[in-house]
């Protein structure tokens, strides 16, 4: 395997255009940023020389994120907060941890608020197909209420805000980031597989790229500005309870909770 890489991916835009139409702006590694000649997808690689990444120019105060994405090795897709609230950042994580040729997938889901990243609340499953091998379609809902993560229109975890959370639940305006890196050190089975270069440049691509999005100042907290996203809210069906239940009871390893 090629071990080691993380690709760290979230989405922004209105429609399913990227590129010259995203309100974003690289991050580093420009030349290794490729958008496609009909602005609907996009190419992020990471050589020898370097990775690659873009970061929104605005923030987004609940939403859905969402893209179809093809993914080289170890991959994160991801909203955060932490640049501008250093210390008390709010973050929603898909993180895809590579694997060993021949083994399945892992695939943990995060969800951090007010710095909350030392108290932990991740879950981690097997995915039930290559992601390498064809687009798969990944998504989080964010709302005032839930935040729900889905896979192909199957929705695998969601999580409400209740009492117990405290001010942990995330609640401040995020930036949407999109980057690839060689993180051998620690990324895949805590850095034991590194990056072969000889098999460089590796290649995360991803398109079809949805938001819906109520936007704010990135400090500006207006009670109640968000109240339109929460028609966004995924009705919970018992239809789509049953598939959750089915997804996790089948594919989950390990949860904040306690390993299954």
């Amino acid at each position: 395997m090629d071990g080691g890489l993380l690709f760290v991916l979230a989405i922004l835009t209105v429609t399913s255009v990227v590129a010259a139409a995203l309100d974003v702006t690289t991050l580093f590694g420009k030349a290794n940023l490729v958008p496609s000649g009909d602005g609907r997808s996009l190419k992020l690689l990471v050589d020898r020389s370097s990775g690659s990444g873009f970061i929104s120019t605005a923030r987004y105060h609940h939403g859905l994120f969402s893209a179809s994405i093809k993914l080289p090795q170890v991959v994160a897709f991801y909203t955060s907060n932490g640049d501008v609230f250093e210390k008390t950042h709010d973050e929603l994580d898909f993180e895809f941890l590579g694997n060993v040729h021949g083994e399945k997938w892992r695939v943990q889901t995060n969800v951090y608020g007010n710095g909350s990243t030392g108290r932990g609340r991740e879950e981690r499953y097997l995915l039930p197909f290559d992601p390498t091998k064809e687009f798969h379609r990944y998504s989080i809902l964010w709302t005032a209420h839930s935040i729900i993560f889905s896979i192909d229109g199957t929705q695998i975890r969601e999580v409400g805000r209740c009492d117990a959370m405290s001010g942990d639940y995330p609640s401040k305006p995020m930036s949407i980031y999109a980057t690839i890196w060689d993180a051998s050190d620690w990324a895949t089975s805590g850095g034991r597989y590194k990056v072969d270069y000889d098999r460089a440049p590796f290649v995360a691509e991803f398109s079809d790229l949805a938001l819906l999005r109520c936007r704010l100042d990135p400090i500006q907290q207006v009670p109640g500005a968000a109240a339109n996203c929460t028609a966004m809210a995924a009705v919970m069906t018992p239809k789509k309870q049953r598939e959750m239940r089915a997804f996790r009871q089948r594919y989950m390893s390990y949860s904040f909770c306690g390993i299954r």
